[in-house]
């Protein structure tokens, strides 16, 4: 039997990531110098399935941004996300032994450098930036993207959830929309703000793929095993937060992703069939088995 011909959307992803790793790969300094180095190194290479660069790299081509330009925005964000991750798994926040397979940074490590390797990994984001020239508001969207308004923000909410919890829908989609959606939605809007053009379609994708995602995660965390996800499974049951599974229920945690995905793929009608690998993406958003 021949094997499934690959979409468009996984051709892309797979370049994107490759692209992106060795862009991290030049860019980190060499693991050689000293054990900080190192642990940033381990963090950011090697693992992952780089979405978040590739949105950056797709929505800079559907803008007409040249890869040349997009690759260190790619590069910065998803060294931030990496440091999220190492920070995320800390005893003091998740407590986990395990990403992608493989020791968490500071079982690899120790704490002490796993906090520093992810304070590294944040601040080089912006240096990478900088040393690009990239214009101050791109800067700027992507530290809000990061901060107290976006992802750590969200992660406040996450935390303060383990003990008040959510007493509705919306409430958990706001946290989300901070933890994880604020960091898609950059990537998405990345490609028309270093091309100086309207944003709104991009902007509404990735607040719908943002959710998405989450709910996804969600989804998977009930579905799936360690073994296939690489991670702890059913952590916020055990702490007592509720997820989108717990809102709607399995069945219907699935459809309102769907709807989700659909919706993302409706806000790019602007852009026709030039967002066929954005459309197959919302798609692979909600399917995703890892």
């Amino acid at each position: 039997m021949a094997a499934t011909e690959k979409t468009e959307f996984e051709i892309a992803l797979n370049q994107a990531a490759l692209a992106a790793e060795a862009a991290l790969d030049r860019l980190l300094p060499n693991q050689n110098e000293n054990r900080l180095h190192a642990a940033m190194r381990y963090a950011a290479l090697g693992q992952g399935k780089r979405l978040r660069p590739f949105f950056v790299l797709e929505s800079a081509k559907l803008s007409g941004v040249s890869l040349e330009r997009a690759m260190p925005v790619a590069a910065a964000l998803e060294c931030i996300h990496c440091y999220s991750l190492v920070h995320d798994d800390l005893p003091a926040m998740d407590n986990d032994d395990l990403r992608r397979g493989l020791p968490t940074t500071h079982k690899k490590f120790d704490e002490a450098t796993a906090i520093l390797a992810g304070d590294a990994l944040l601040t080089i984001a912006f240096e990478i930036l900088a040393d690009a020239g990239q214009p101050p508001a791109l800067i700027g969207a992507l530290a809000k993207a990061a901060g107290q308004a976006g992802m750590v923000g969200g992660q406040m909410l996450d935390i303060e959830a383990e003990t008040k919890n959510f007493s509705s829908l919306e409430e958990i989609s706001a946290m989300q929309s901070g933890k994880t959606g604020a960091l898609f939605e950059f990537a998405c809007i990345a490609g028309p703000m270093m091309a100086g053009q309207d944003m709104t379609a991009l902007k509404t994708y990735a607040k719908n793929i943002g959710i998405a995602f989450q709910i996804a995660d969600d989804i998977l965390d009930v579905e799936s095993t360690v073994a296939d996800l690489g991670k702890a499974t059913q952590k916020d049951k055990a702490k007592g937060k509720a997820t989108f599974v717990d809102f709607l229920g399995l069945d219907g945690a699935k459809k309102h992703a769907k709807l989700l995905a659909e919706a993302a793929k409706a806000a790019l009608e602007p852009h026709g069939e030039s967002a066929i690998v954005l459309r197959q993406a919302a798609d692979f958003i909600i399917s995703r088995r890892k």
